[in-house]
C-alpha cells in the first residue's frame, strides 16, 4: 500500500490517472494528514480529480474544508457537486445546511439526492421543510433518498 506522503506527492503529478487515483487513494487510507494536500487538489482543473478529492475529505473527516466544499456546489461538473454534497454529509457540516438546501434546485437528480441524503445525516431541523418538499421531485431516486432523509431527522 502506498504511503501517505507518496500519494500526495501524486496529486501534482501531471498525469490525470495518477491525481485521480491517488486523490481517492488518500480518502480510502484515512488519514487526516492528507487534508490540506486535498483541499488543493479541489483546485484541479480535471472534475474527476476534484470529484475525488471532495469525497476523500469527507472520509478523512477534514472539517477544514467545509467552506471549499460549500463553494464546489456550484461547480460545473454535477459529478463534483455530488461529491462535494456527500462530504458535506459525511462531515455532518451543520454550517452547510443552506447551500445543500440550495442544491436540492440543482438540474442533476444526483445531485439533489446526495444533497437531501446530506441533511438527514447532519439532522438540523431547520432542514425538515425542505426534504418534505423533495418527497415530491420528479426524480424517484431523490425522493426515496428524501423518504430515508425524514426518517433520520425525526429519529
Amino acid at each position: 500500500m502506498s504511503d501517505v506522503h507518496d500519494l500526495i506527492s501524486q496529486l501534482s503529478s501531471n498525469s490525470l490517472i495518477q491525481r485521480k487515483k491517488a486523490a481517492a487513494a488518500l480518502g480510502e487510507l484515512g488519514d487526516p494528514k492528507a487534508g490540506m494536500a486535498l483541499l488543493k487538489a479541489l483546485k484541479d482543473k480535471n472534475p474527476h480529480v476534484r470529484s475525488d478529492a471532495a469525497f476523500s475529505l469527507g472520509q478523512i473527516g477534514y472539517s477544514g474544508s467545509i467552506g471549499s466544499l460549500i463553494g464546489l456546489l456550484n461547480d460545473t461538473d454535477k459529478y463534483v457537486r455530488k461529491s462535494a454534497a456527500k462530504a458535506l454529509g459525511m462531515l455532518k457540516a451543520d454550517e452547510a445546511v443552506g447551500a445543500l438546501i440550495e442544491a436540492l434546485g440543482d438540474e442533476a437528480d444526483i445531485v439533489r439526492k446526495s444533497a437531501v441524503r446530506s441533511l438527514g445525516l447532519i439532522k438540523n431541523k431547520k432542514a425538515v421543510p425542505a426534504v418534505q418538499k423533495a418527497l415530491a421531485d420528479t426524480s424517484g431516486v431523490v425522493r426515496i433518498a428524501a423518504q430515508n432523509a425524514f426518517k433520520m431527522l425525526n429519529s
